[in-house]
């Protein structure tokens, strides 16, 4: 309970108010706000729609809202993510974050309906959050069940999302800049909300039409560095170079553009915004934080306990916000989610510290392998675990944040929020008066 308070009478205030950070932040990229003003002019020809991600289906209202000609295509969302089928451009739903064969099939689709466009249409590509996964097919000579396998692994590892994406991309018949190819002649206009530390559109979504230029040899030596060695044909054709992406310089990519919609640090502002309007000090700390989730909490934990006593680098009341893509090691079989163990990480480094609330969650509306989004700490979180018989530490250890934070009733579940723009982090930090 927050006594005497000016700002908030109770923790159910309390996290209100942090619901309505997190809610300021998924509005900021709504691309009903953001894209009607960056839409062309329509082509001689035909107009195409393709992509994928987890705001595809929002993307596509707005074309089929303000297109003034026909429309036609395909995008692939995560299963669930299907508001409704539209009526000009076909809905797919496929496996994320592992890709499946559903994906497999409609990026064979999406290849095929490219590959036939002429020099007077527009190939529209709509990428979010969610797209590196959906787009799934493998380059020739690889295999689904093998990109799958090495897939699974870098998830589990630890490594980052850059990483990830620069093996992905290597291994894909669409990426780094591949569906560009086939769709040219044609001219390509890629839509994309940044869900990728840094904005990169050659990252966001592993770059099906905007090749990085990085070789054959990045992507191996991302598979050394983790010790990744199977399966082994393709490790093979890696390190033999077999595997080559398009070059930059193509011809076909002088007609491609692209416009970035939405990303980490507009909605860390827009949620800023309504801190400063409810009369707490907003801090945005970066909008692009890696590294391990209990490790960063550490460091977030120092810094509340620092605002907390010395009123240090901002004055509480004090909300510190933060994004970007945190990595989990998996060593243990729990229920987690980067997101969720970050707060199970801070609890434990915050014990016995009053006044400093938090949420952390994903802003697709899902964490890691569990159905929440993220969860919220108080001062009274590992008390109320105690009383539970629930230690922490073991928790943490097995890497079961979301089951701890389901034993408190204390995750934060919103269903799919329909995009992504990567991590959001509010740790909201109370004077030393208010307890």
């Amino acid at each position: 309970m927050v006594k005497n308070s000016p700002i908030f009478k109770s923790e159910n205030e309390i996290k209100s108010f942090l619901i309505e950070l997190f809610d300021a932040a998924i509005a900021s990229s709504d691309p009903h706000l953001t894209m009607p003003a960056y839409l062309p002019k329509p082509p001689l020809g035909r107009t195409i729609v393709v992509g994928a991600g987890k705001a595809a289906c929002q993307m596509v209202s707005v074309l089929e809202a303000f297109w003034p000609k026909t429309l036609e295509g395909l995008v692939i969302v995560p299963y669930g993510y299907t508001k409704k089928q539209s009526s000009k451009i076909r809905i797919a739903e496929a496996g994320h974050p592992i890709p499946d064969s559903a994906g497999n099939s409609a990026t064979h689709q999406i290849l095929e309906l490219v590959s036939g466009a002429s020099e007077d249409d527009l190939v529209i590509c709509l990428i979010s959050g969610g797209s590196s996964s959906l787009l799934s097919l493998p380059c020739p000579g690889v295999t689904a069940d093998e990109k799958a396998q090495i897939h699974t692994s870098l998830l589990k590892c630890g490594a980052d999302i850059s990483e990830i994406n620069c093996v992905r991309r290597h291994l894909s018949a669409v990426k780094d800049g591949r569906l560009a190819v086939a769709a040219s002649p044609a001219q390509v206009l890629t839509f994309l909300i940044s869900d990728v530390p840094g904005d990169d559109p050659s990252i966001i979504g592993s770059g099906p039409t905007i090749p990085d230029g990085t070789k054959f040899e990045d992507a191996a030596s991302v598979l050394v560095k983790y010790g990744i060695d199977k399966p082994e044909a393709v490790i093979s054709q890696l390190n033999e170079g077999k595997i080559t992406p398009p070059d930059p310089k193509a011809p076909c990519f002088a007609r491609q553009s692209y416009q970035v919609l939405a990303t980490p640090q507009m909605a860390l502002e827009a949620a800023a915004e309504l801190a400063k309007e409810r009369g707490i000090n907003p801090l945005i700390l970066g909008n692009a934080i890696e590294g391990e989730a209990r490790e960063v909490a550490k460091v977030m934990a120092g810094i509340a306990k620092q605002v907390r006593t010395f009123n240090q680098p901002v004055a509480s009341p004090a909300v510190l916000l933060s994004g970007g893509e945190t990595t989990v090691t998996v060593n243990g079989e729990g229920v987690g989610g980067r997101n969720s163990e970050f707060q199970l990480a801070l609890a434990l480094k915050l014990s016995h510290c009053e006044g400093i609330y938090s949420l952390a969650a994903d802003t697709d509306g899902i964490d890691g392998n569990g159905h929440n989004a993220g969860a919220f700490v108080s001062p009274c979180t590992l008390e109320n675990a105690t009383m539970k018989s629930m230690n922490a530490a073991d928790y943490l250890k097995n890497n079961n944040a979301m089951k701890f934070f389901e034993g408190l009733n204390d995750l934060y579940i919103t269903g799919p929020t329909q995009t992504n723009v990567n991590d959001f982090r509010a740790i909201l930090v109370l004077p030393k008066n208010i307890s």
